[in-house]
């Protein structure tokens, strides 16, 4: 099944920035030297203090599409920023909108590839190069009982180009508007963590969401990494310690509202979580300091699970 050609005015680019001036700076050149140029680009700026503003404007003349630039008054993580981005794009009335981070450049046909496939599906996820320019692996299911990422599934990719997935990433994310409009806006109260994993799991429950073959993006930003052969294992840092475990508690009421929620595979999710953690800190930062902010995530997580009032973000108007 086909729908209309794709149009890449009629698509946007939305990234969300904080304090990374310079590799924002790099993100902006590389749009300017894509053909084609998507409609506009819309720039969510986590209240940074350092000199986002005069980066951006300073490359308005050269970029060759519309900057809408909007400066949060604070930091509202990932989460917020990518939630606002969405926002804004929508309002504006953009078809397609594809996400991003400020560590990442686009290729100059990123926009032609991703366009090629959109006449057929309504979320799409390409492919990255890694800082190293090796090939990016991603983990594009999820066992959704448990609520994490199938850590081997296929990286090969057959005749057809592509493979389904069950989860999403805000590195790279291209959705269509009608999905948008289903599923309401990514949820900021993760602020960050699980939040794209969450979206591309309600993305695939309304619309057959996958992985493409293209490479679209290449990543701007060295991350310490354990190589362990098959995949990388980057660095965390003790605020991301303190979400993975407390957005377990968004998850499950995520699944409580859509009726998958299994208490006891679902903690065995979170059990695995907690290990991976660990092993993250042992091996990839040679240090046994930050389990703190794990069990203070599982403390606060508890009591976002215990509040039944609790409600998913809403479908948006038309």
């Amino acid at each position: 099944m086909t729908g209309a050609a794709f149009d890449p005015s009629a698509a946007s680019i939305v990234v969300v920035t904080f304090n990374r001036s310079g590799l924002l700076r790099r993100l902006l050149t590389s749009i300017a030297a894509m053909d084609p140029k998507p409609g506009r680009v819309v720039i969510i700026d986590n209240a940074s203090s350092d000199d986002t503003t005069e980066v951006v404007d300073s490359v308005r003349a050269e970029i060759g599409t519309e900057i809408v630039y909007r400066k949060l008054e604070t930091n509202t993580g990932g989460s917020g920023g990518f939630s606002e981005g969405m926002r804004t794009a929508y309002e504006l009335g953009s078809e397609w909108i594809w996400l991003m981070d400020d560590d990442v450049e686009v290729l100059p046909d990123g926009l032609a590839r991703m366009g090629a496939w959109a006449p057929r599906f309504k979320s799409i996820q390409g492919r990255r190069y890694d800082y190293d320019g090796s090939a990016f692996y991603w983990q594009y299911r999820i066992a959704e009982r448990m609520g994490i990422p199938i850590p081997f599934a296929p990286a090969g990719f057959d005749e057809t180009g592509f493979k389904r997935m069950n989860s999403g990433c805000f590195e790279g994310m291209f959705i269509h508007r009608s999905i948008v409009q289903q599923i309401g806006l990514p949820d900021p109260r993760f602020f960050i963590y699980w939040d794209d994993q969450v979206y591309g799991w309600l993305a695939s429950r309304k619309t057959m969401s996958v992985v493409v073959e293209d490479f679209v993006l290449r990543r701007t930003r060295e991350i310490k990494q354990w190589d362990m052969g098959v995949r990388h294992m980057n660095a965390s840092s003790n605020a991301y310690r303190y979400y993975i475990m407390r957005n377990r508690a968004y998850i499950k009421q995520y699944y409580r509202h859509h009726g998958v929620y299994n208490p006891v595979v679902f903690g065995l999710g979170t059990t695995m979580t907690f290990v991976k953690e660990i092993i993250r800190l042992l091996f990839v930062e040679r240090t046994a300091r930050g389990t703190s902010n794990l069990f203070r995530g599982l403390r606060d997580g508890g009591r976002i699970g215990r509040d039944r009032t609790w409600r998913p973000m809403s479908p948006l108007e038309a």
